[in-house]
C-alpha cells in the first residue's frame, strides 16, 4: 500500500508519486509483455526478439559480441543465437562498415516486414491515442518521453558491469 511504512520483513513501500509516474511505470511493465507477445506472434523466442530489437534500434552496427553484451549472454550463446537468426532468415552477417576484420549483423527486410505486420494492431492503437491529443499535448508528451528516455539511458550507463560483491570486486 502506498505511503504505508513497511513492517517486519516486508519490502518498503514505494515513494509517493504522481498519477503520471504511476502510468509511466505501468507502460514500462507492459513493455516486457509486449516484447514476449511479439516473439510469440513471430514464432521466435523472447531472446531472439530482444536481439532483433537491439539490432534494429542500435545507432551503430553491432557484431555478435556487442549483441551478446547487450543481451547479457555469453559469447557462445550469442554465436548460437546469431546462427539461429541467420538460419531463419531474420539476420544477415555483413562486413563491418568501418572495420573489415569484424562482422556486423543486419536485420533482413523480411524480418522487419514480419515484425511490422505483427506490431501493426498495437501501432494503429498508439497512433489513434496520439491523434486524440492536441498539438500542444502531443508536443509536451513527446518532450516528457524524451526526457524519461534520457533518464533511463543515464541509469543504464551508470550501472556497473558487475553487481557489488561479484568476482570482479574481489580480485
Amino acid at each position: 500500500m502506498e505511503g504505508v511504512p513497511s513492517t517486519g520483513g516486508a519490502a518498503p513501500a514505494p515513494p509517493p508519486s504522481s498519477e503520471a509516474a504511476r502510468a509511466l511505470r505501468e507502460v514500462l511493465r507492459i513493455a516486457g509483455d509486449t516484447r514476449a507477445a511479439l516473439a510469440r506472434r513471430l514464432g521466435i523466442g523472447a531472446t531472439d526478439a530482444a536481439a532483433i530489437d537491439h539490432l534494429v534500434s542500435s545507432p551503430e552496427p553491432l557484431g555478435p559480441v556487442e549483441l551478446g553484451n547487450r543481451l547479457g549472454i555469453r559469447s557462445a550463446s550469442a554465436t548460437a543465437l546469431v546462427d539461429r537468426l541467420a538460419q531463419a532468415g531474420h539476420v544477415a552477417r555483413k562486413p563491418h562498415p568501418h572495420d573489415r576484420r569484424r562482422l556486423s549483423l543486419q536485420v533482413t527486410e523480411g524480418a522487419v516486414g514480419e515484425a511490422l505486420d505483427a506490431l501493426r494492431p498495437m501501432l494503429v492503437g498508439v497512433d489513434r491515442a496520439v491523434a486524440r491529443l492536441t498539438p500542444e499535448q502531443a508536443e509536451a508528451t513527446a518532450a516528457f518521453l524524451r526526457e524519461v528516455a534520457q533518464v533511463m539511458r543515464d541509469y543504464v550507463a551508470d550501472t556497473p558491469d558487475e553487481p557489488p560483491g561479484s568476482r570482479a570486486d574481489r580480485g
